[in-house]
């Protein structure tokens, strides 16, 4: 039973790496190389894609999207943490931690639904390859991604409204952002009904988009399955390839992190999982694309040929 001796709290305290007091300046390092990678990779992109006609496809404008919003909400967290690394405030107030939530689950929730956007225009180009650009116009492309970013904003207000009406007794956020279960922790009151409610939510927006993908890469498996020539076959795949690599990674991390029993993990075992989500997978994202993706390479390349030339 948590305590009824309700304060008035007007700020939080993010208590960060506090446990890794010694190594905070290694983390600053470690942190900072795939942030600045990321925002470099998702920007050139985002560039490539915009100049080159080459890539003026469903797929790489999806591509552009994820990029764009992997970009934002790495912003919404990463430049907190790297500041409080090096010795800064730690304290973020109510509205500001109610925002930097916002936009966390919005560009998140944004990102689980674009790659199942991707997943579906990935199903109709090897499945029904003849009626491809009849299905995936720029019509149909836009509406995909509105309602990717639709259903990131309804939930993020969803999930914001109801966790910062609860009362707070105490201040220390044990996480290095402001996210869903750390501030609900706070709570005076029994948070039961936010919990289901979380979790709800998590299925909706993990299972479901999971499930989509399951289903379009059983559909182009057996598809490339029935391909005759072992190259059609080879070539199919590898334009899936990227895809997938990103969505094990992205829908893993996600699932550990939302799906799972509340006190499983330690503190420290939950901050890692965070690390994953919030460094490592946008940072997948520029890394599998350009390196595993020979269209983004070679307009790459013809970019930096223009501009040398």
């Amino acid at each position: 039973m948590k305590s009824e001796n309700h304060t008035l709290t007007t700020e939080f305290v993010l208590q960060g790496f506090s446990s890794f007091h010694e190594h905070q300046l290694t983390l600053f390092v470690m942190f900072l190389a795939p942030y600045i990678l990321t925002l470099a990779g998702n920007i050139i992109i985002v560039i490539i894609i915009r100049i080159d006609h080459h890539l003026h496809t469903p797929m790489y404008f999806f591509l552009s999207m994820l990029s764009t919003s992997e970009t934002i909400y790495t912003l919404v967290i990463l430049p907190r943490m790297l500041s409080s690394l090096v010795g800064m405030s730690q304290s973020i107030s109510l509205a500001g931690c109610a925002t930097q939530m916002f936009f966390f689950v919005t560009f998140g929730i944004t990102n689980c639904f674009l790659l199942t956007a991707m997943g579906y225009d990935r199903y109709v180009a090897i499945c029904r390859p003849l009626r491809y650009t009849v299905i995936m116009n720029r019509r149909v492309c836009i509406q995909l991604v509105w309602g990717a970013c639709s259903i990131g904003l309804i939930v993020a207000m969803t999930q914001v409204t109801s966790v910062f009406r609860l009362p707070f007794c105490a201040t220390k956020v044990a996480h290095f952002f402001c996210d869903i279960r750390p501030v609900m922790e706070l709570s005076c009151i029994d948070t039961t009904v936010n919990e289901i409610l979380t979790l709800i939510i998590s299925v909706f927006v993990l299972v479901v988009p999971m499930g989509l993908v399951f289903i379009s890469y059983v559909l182009i498996i057996s598809t490339i399955l029935k391909i005759a020539s072992a190259e059609g076959g080879k070539k199919a795949f590898a334009t899936c390839a990227s895809h997938l690599t990103v969505v094990i990674v992205h829908y893993g991390c996600a699932s550990i992190a939302y799906l799972k029993p509340k006190s499983e993990n330690s503190k420290d075992e939950d901050q890692l999982i965070s690390v994953t989500y919030t460094v490592v997978t946008p940072l997948l994202n520029p890394v599998v694309y350009t390196l595993r993706n020979k269209e983004a390479k070679d307009a790459l390349l013809r970019a930096i040929g223009r501009k040398l030339s």
